[in-house]
């Protein structure tokens, strides 16, 4: 049976810096520590989040926003500051053992031991949760096969593409039949091609019962997969819905970005108010002008016109259909990949 998730009060405040490269060394080689005085970043600021029994959920926010700490908490590896979280009945910081059995976990970046074989990851990771050995090699052929990892079974993953890793990455998650899937970024940096192989086989493990949570930063990824998506930054909840709720929700549903030389006249701004169609104007930057419409191309000559006659300049016009981008720009001011 489906199992989900919930989140009450979550707030996360980091204390220590994360170490820096020492100077003249590469990356990985030596570190030395960030000065410790006076450093605070909350990552999470009281969210509260709640996945139902089966479905795909989809956290979205810019770089920074908490995306990757409330996975952390929500899968026993960062402890918050505050707050609760539960997966199923067990609470996630009492009983850690128990959740580690319900959950897969997907990181952002594949960590697969390049020492070992395809097989042998899925069968090690089987072992390391209890199956017996026949269990866990029927589990790692079946995975195999259904990820289309079988040709590459029995090869080092040393030389595996990046897809490759990242489907490898999903199918060790589900060796042990986990109830909930946490996905963090799973399609950053695929190709077209293999990203739609990828969406494929998530589709068909959430139909099998699998309860679903998947950060992202593609949108297209969050509309085709997602049946509901929080959208989060700085720790906070701004937006719950649907996709299709959440794009209705838009004042006007397209946005007209426009860039001027500089700074544009406040009249411009109440005359632009007065457009047919445009229920909002906001100006996000000195010389940045956002108008929400039930349209986009037809208002252009209306504007330049307008713009011309108030002798502002405009260096450049973006046009956006209704989209959850669009829906983030609306609340912040920015883009959700800023």
């Amino acid at each position: 049976m489906p199992i989900g998730l919930r989140a009450e009060g979550l707030r996360k405040v980091y204390t220590s810096p994360p170490p820096l490269a020492a100077a003249g060394r590469g990356f990985g080689m030596a570190f030395r520590r960030r000065p410790k005085q006076d450093y605070q970043v909350t990552a999470l600021d009281g969210l509260a989040l709640e996945v139902a029994p089966g479905e795909i959920f989809g956290l979205l926010g810019p770089n920074g926003a908490g995306k990757s700490t409330t996975v952390g908490v929500l899968t026993t590896r960062i402890r918050p500051t505050a707050g609760r979280a539960w997966i199923g009945e067990h609470e996630v910081w009492k009983e850690r053992v128990a959740v580690k059995r319900l959950i897969g976990v997907v990181p952002q970046r594949p960590n697969l031991d390049h020492a070992l074989t395809a097989r042998e990851i899925l069968t090690f990771h089987g072992a390391y949760f209890g199956l017996p050995a026949e269990e866990r090699e029927r589990r790692a052929r079946e995975l195999l096969d259904r990820f289309q990892l079988t040709d590459r079974a029995d090869r080092l993953v040393l030389g595996f593409s990046g897809g490759m890793l990242q489907r490898l990455s999903i199918a060790r998650a589900l060796m042990h039949s986990p109830k909930v899937l946490f996905l963090d970024e799973p399609s950053a940096g695929l190709d077209p091609q293999t990203r739609l192989l990828l969406w494929d086989l998530i589709r068909r493990d959430n139909e099998s019962g699998t309860t679903i949570l998947l950060t992202t930063h593609n949108m297209e990824e969050a509309d085709a997969l997602c049946n509901r998506v929080a959208i989060v930054d700085h720790g906070k909840l701004i937006a719950l819905g649907t996709p299709a709720e959440l794009k209705s929700s838009i004042p006007g549903g397209y946005v007209v970005r426009l860039h001027f030389a500089g700074e544009p006249p406040e009249a411009l701004l109440t005359t632009l108010r007065k457009l047919p169609g445009v229920t909002e104007v906001r100006a996000p930057g000195p010389a940045a002008v956002d108008l929400y419409a039930d349209r986009g191309g037809p208002l252009i000559p209306e504007i330049a016109r307008l713009s011309d006659d108030a002798r502002a300049e405009i260096r450049d016009v973006k046009i956006s259909e209704p989209s959850l981008e669009n829906l983030f720009l609306h609340h912040t001011g920015r883009s959700l990949r800023d």
